[in-house]
């Protein structure tokens, strides 16, 4: 019973609210009057409208099957009534465009710009027929008390833009522009170039398909399609295959703001009594701008243009494979005339000690002074470097051969002449061949220590007469698997660094092509050539170079080192007695970065960008590092850096490169600390080449500084007692100096180039001081490796010139970035940071080819032995 009487209440409630529910309502004034009107184009009808009044104008307009004529809706509302809009909506036969005047759009935090000139260009469906007449509607409406307008409907000329013709118009916020084109048979892809000579207000370049509603606002543009920011040029390439339709609309859009173009944010006044969500009024943001649709290239030019790179790079490969036969030509021609030569006389005078009588001239030597090979000047031994016989006394076991003469030379025998050293040399070979190294179970440490006193490093490596012989000490296995460490670590190093990046510039490129937003990636548009999904393959294919020329400076590498185990097998007294320890594993390692430079470069180049710079930077560091350590370790292979704490320093390297990028741009806390860092490392590493590795950094290194400046600056004014490394460290000192203080004074954008810039610098310094000190020890260059050396450096000034040109920077804003792009220049394939990728892969190349060419063949080193002043390899026996 209970809830039966709840339910006829519930009942009778809800009966009175359906009856007092529309009086509770607002009641209108009166019914709302429709007035049509008959219209017609280029006609302008100022009229008003009010809450109780909706005007509609009839248009029609006949539509061709094979000719696209576009319509635009001019609107100007004269009354200031922002809290209630006049509402326009026109209906056509496949869409509705609506908009509101004032048209209200949004800024960077929400900010409110509104605008009473409204333009609309409406979309156009397509039709089957031959002509046909369509209709269209536009009604005007609004909830004030009355409010006047503007109304004019025109048709678009040239709405259909044509092949390789520039077509001008402006275009504001809220009176966007949008034209047509259609694919012409035959073409398969188009680059459509927009330029305007005013650089502000920012604007935006869409690419959207034939379909309706066509997004023509800020608050929508990016929805559909390919579009990117604009100041003073832009550039899209469009490919036929992307629109079903052969056809697409060219969309651009002005900006409410410049923030997104890298311009400053415009004043928004706020008054003591205006309200903090008033719209502003930008009265009249117009830009005017020229759009050009032209062909891009065809499928024949992208095979011509990879027959082109391969062509250039396999050439090299080529030259090297005839240079490498005519060498082995020469050499079997040279071993035949000295086995006619040779007679049994000539092998029992070598047995009896005496010295064979073939002029030096003839094997293209030059004669030996009184300075026998191991024998000992000014306190030193030669640097030449002996493999002991496997079945000789284990009192020898690969030691040198200036060790093993010193030996055996008594006060009686001073100096004997080399041709008897390297008879004896060879007598002690009789019994059996010397073993190949072996890299298993041997340690530095197990031969890093020195047990008699005249040995002692300490003593050794502070003499004021270094030579060569005196940091070549160490059993040549040791060194071996040491320098083989550098390839390992640096091929482990590129596996792990390589994979997430590879992965991660593919993840890039997928949003790019899925978003369309194509101020994601920093290309030169205007010479920026898709394949596939890759959006800038020109840039890609171009650092090829990179690893073609690695992977043949690494066979090159391959080549020598099979030679020099070959000759080791068969006891060649050049490969046995003469030269500098022979350590192939920094070549390798040099090869490996070479490769992966091009790898990675060509990762950065899928997706140019601020957020992965670095992987076209990494491996730069590295090469300049490794080829200053190759450079050091030919006369100094004792004291080298071990390639753990080298790679540790590239590391550390690597991570001021990007925290530079990131925090640094106007930052002066940071220069500050980087700059002192800067001195400070090149002060230490200074210490350590000046004293050869031989002092401390502990906690009485202040109180040993004082005490040399105390002897030698006060108590007695003496100069340095290494003045050729003194020299070299001073100027290396100046300039680091320098570069730290334009550092911290200027302050420049691209701290990546920066940083490459101060170890290019040093490498250059020491590659000088290396030439001349082997001038300075009277070695002379020879023809082929001075014509080496100026031709690498001519390539290199023509690379620069390239690099510099800045066809894009990530240092700026996408839009900004634009402005600098230029046409291709080679093959209209290839732009100028094309080029740079050609010449810098080969110029690299061959500054690997003057350090890794520049070797000597088996020649011992005449006279005094070298000192450590000259760090390469004499000339005059080599290249």
């Amino acid at each position: 019973m209970a809830s039966a009487g709840a339910a006829a209440l519930a009942r009778a409630l809800l009966a009175w609210a359906l009856v007092a529910l529309p009086l509770a309502l607002p009641q209108p004034h009166g019914r709302r009057k429709v007035v049509e009107k008959e219209a017609s184009f280029d006609t302008t009808y100022a009229d008003w409208v009010d809450a109780d009044l909706l005007n509609i104008y009839a248009f029609n307009h006949s539509v061709r099957r094979n000719w696209t004529e576009g319509v635009r809706v001019s609107v100007n509302v004269l009354s200031d009534h922002k809290d209630l809009p006049v509402l326009f909506v026109v209906r056509q036969k496949e869409a509705v465009v609506s908009f509101q005047v004032p048209l209200i759009l949004r800024g960077l935090y929400q900010r409110k710009y509104a605008y009473q000139e409204v333009s609309r260009t409406l979309c156009q469906p397509q039709t089957k027929a031959e002509v046909e007449t369509q209709h269209f509607y536009v009604d005007v409406s609004t909830l004030s008390l009355n409010a006047s307008y503007q109304l004019r409907v025109t048709r678009v000329e040239n709405f259909v833009l044509r092949t390789n013709e520039r077509f001008g118009f402006n275009a504001t916020a809220a009176q966007p522009q949008y034209f047509k084109y259609e694919f012409p048979e035959g073409v398969d892809s188009v680059i459509v170039k927009v330029t305007s000579a005013m650089a502000f207000p920012c604007s935006v370049i869409s690419i959207q398909d034939i379909l309706c509603p066509v997004y023509d606002l800020d608050n929508n543009v990016a929805f559909i399609g390919m579009y990117q920011t604009m100041t003073k040029k832009a550039a899209i390439t469009v490919q036929k295959k992307d629109f079903p339709s052969n056809s697409f609309y060219v969309v651009v859009v002005v900006k409410t703001e410049d923030e997104a173009c890298g311009g400053a944010l415009p004043y928004y006044p706020l008054s003591k009594h205006a309200s903090p969500d008033e719209p502003v009024d930008q009265h009249n943001r117009q830009k005017m701008l020229e759009v050009m649709v032209s062909p891009a290239i065809t499928s024949e030019a992208y095979v011509s243009s990879v027959l082109f790179c391969l062509g250039i790079f396999l050439s090299f490969y080529v030259l090297t494979l005839v240079i490498a036969c005519w060498e082995s030509c020469r050499q079997q021609k040279r071993k035949g005339l000295l086995a006619a030569m040779d007679s049994p006389s000539l092998d029992t005078a070598s047995l009896l000690g005496h010295a064979r009588s073939i002029p030096d001239s003839f094997l293209g030597r030059a004669p030996y002074d009184s300075y026998g090979y191991g024998s000992f000047g000014n306190g030193s031994s030669s640097s030449a470097e002996g493999v002991t016989d496997s079945m000789g006394s284990a009192e020898v076991s690969y030691g040198y051969v200036g060790q093993e003469q010193f030996k055996r030379r008594t006060p009686s025998a001073p100096m004997r002449p080399l041709s008897i050293a390297m008879g004896e040399r060879s007598l002690e070979n009789v019994a059996g061949r010397p073993r190949l190294d072996s890299l298993s179970s041997i340690e530095e440490d197990d031969y890093d220590t020195l047990a008699d006193i005249d040995y002692d490093k300490n003593v050794i490596r502070t003499k004021q007469y270094l030579c060569v012989a005196d940091l070549a000490r160490k059993d040549k296995r040791v060194l071996r698997k040491k320098y083989q460490i550098y390839f390992w670590n640096i091929a482990t190093i590129a596996v792990f660094y390589a994979l997430p990046v590879v992965q991660l510039v593919i993840t890039y490129q997928t949003v790019v092509n899925v978003t369309g937003n194509q101020d994601i990636c920093y290309y030169n548009f205007l010479c920026a050539h898709p394949l596939g999904n890759l959006s800038a393959f020109n840039n890609i294919l171009s650092n090829l170079g990179y690893v073609l020329l690695g992977l043949l400076f690494l066979l090159i590498i391959l080549q020598r080192e099979i030679n020099y185990n070959r000759a080791l097998m068969r006891n060649d007294a050049n490969a046995l007695e003469c030269g500098i320890p022979k350590h192939f594993g920094l070549f390798y390692a040099m090869g490996t970065a070479l490769m992966m430079e091009g790898l990675l470069s060509a990762c950065y180049h899928v997706c140019p960008n601020y957020t992965n710079f670095q992987f076209d930077t990494s491996f730069m560091y590295m090469i300049a590092g490794l080829c200053m350590l190759k450079l050091y370790q030919k006369r100094h292979p004792d004291i080298n850096a071990s390639a753990y704490s080298a790679y540790a320093c590239l590391a550390l390297v690597i991570f001021f490169s990007v925290v530079g990028v990131v925090f640094g741009k106007g930052n002066t806390a940071f220069w500050i600390i980087f700059s002192v860092i800067h001195i400070v490392a090149t002060l230490l590493l200074s210490t350590q080449l000046y004293y050869m590795g031989r002092w401390k950094l502990d906690s009485g290194i202040l109180r040993r500084i004082l005490h040399v400046l105390y002897t030698d600056c006060i108590r007695q004014c003496s100069g340095p007692m290494y003045v050729d490394r003194m020299v070299l460290l001073v100027m290396g000192n100046i300039i680091n100096w320098s570069l730290a203080a334009y550092g911290l004074i200027v302050r420049p954008n691209d701290f990546a180039s920066y940083l490459l810039a101060i170890g290019i610098c040093n490498l250059l310094l020491y590659f000088a001081f290396y030439i001349i000190m082997k001038l300075r020890s009277g070695e002379r260059i020879k023809l082929i490796p001075l014509l080496c050396i100026v031709g690498t450096s001519v390539v290199w000034g023509f690379a620069l010139f390239f690099f510099f040109q800045g066809l894009s920077t990530w240092q700026k804003t996408p839009a900004e970035s634009r402005e600098h792009n230029r046409d291709c220049i080679l093959l209209d394939f290839f732009d100028d940071h094309d080029i740079w990728h050609f010449l810098s892969s080969i110029a690299m190349f061959g500054s690997f080819l003057v350090g890794a060419g520049c070797r000597c063949r088996g020649c011992p080193l005449p006279g005094p032995p070298r000192l450590t002043g000259s760090p390469l390899p004499s000339l005059r026996r080599c290249c």
